[in-house]
């Protein structure tokens, strides 16, 4: 558990890619269904997760993640899990927000007052593109304010995993000269990038103060995590996708 208050109401896990059913590639709880994986295996993974909550996996909501600034507002209880978002946001009980991820950061947002919760996927197209501030509004939309947010970022790509060239490098300076310092220099067109320091300051400019991180590295840690970036390095034609989530609970 991430959040400091003692959450009665809220239960939420960043989950690793152990204690599932899936193999090979897949072992063990990939919970993509955007990967080759069995389907079955899949199903009983998701069952997994929602075990851990006493809910059904139809209280599960998954999203179609395309690295977008795109956020949901799920104000009823009707769930479909083709939405196109990257960020999701309820004041509805019983139904487990999820993000997927394999090297992109998971955040998950509480509101401590109105009891409102947001999760979002944040990967540096995502990132620079404004999906963390686009989540945050939803939660404003229903009646957060920033001071009372309070926000948990889960395991993802560290630094020294994440060489980048010059042309990444010059796309974030672009889009504000300050973000050099997110950056470590290797050579003339290599680089190595902190998402997760970017990650923190942007929620930092955005009035989030209680911010907590995981401080996991995916690429690193392949005996806890997926990594995406590992698997195209080991010529893999595919990969799991760990989930993270959220839930009001009655």
């Amino acid at each position: 558990m991430f959040f400091a208050e003692n959450l009665i109401n809220i239960d939420h896990c960043f989950f690793s890619k152990l204690g599932g059913n899936s193999s090979k590639i897949y072992e063990s709880l990939n919970c993509g269904r955007g990967s080759n994986d069995l389907i079955k295996n899949i199903n009983s993974n998701l069952k997994t997760v929602a075990d851990y909550y006493g809910l059904s996996p139809t209280q599960i909501t998954t999203l179609y993640q395309t690295h977008s600034n795109k956020s949901l507002l799920l104000n009823k209880k009707i769930l479909n899990n083709n939405y196109q978002y990257d960020g999701i946001v309820t004041n509805q009980k019983n139904i487990i927000l999820s993000i997927l991820t394999a090297d992109c950061a998971p955040i998950l947002f509480y509101d401590y007052k109105k009891i409102i919760i947001g999760a979002c996927h944040v990967g540096w197209r995502g990132a620079l593109s404004g999906i963390i501030k686009n989540t945050l509004k939803n939660m404003i939309i229903l009646g957060s304010k920033s001071k009372n947010i309070r926000c948990a970022i889960g395991p993802c790509i560290g630094q020294n995993s994440y060489s980048v060239k010059k042309e990444f490098y010059h796309s974030f300076v672009f889009k504000n000269k300050k973000n050099y310092k997110f950056f470590k220099k290797l050579g003339s067109n290599n680089y190595l990038f902190s998402l997760e320091s970017f990650i923190l300051n942007q929620l930092k400019l955005l009035g989030i103060e209680n911010i907590h991180s995981i401080n996991i590295d995916t690429f690193a840690e392949e005996d806890l995590c997926y990594s995406y970036r590992r698997s195209i390095l080991k010529k893999e034609n595919d990969y799991g996708r760990m989930i993270s989530t959220i839930v009001i609970k009655d």
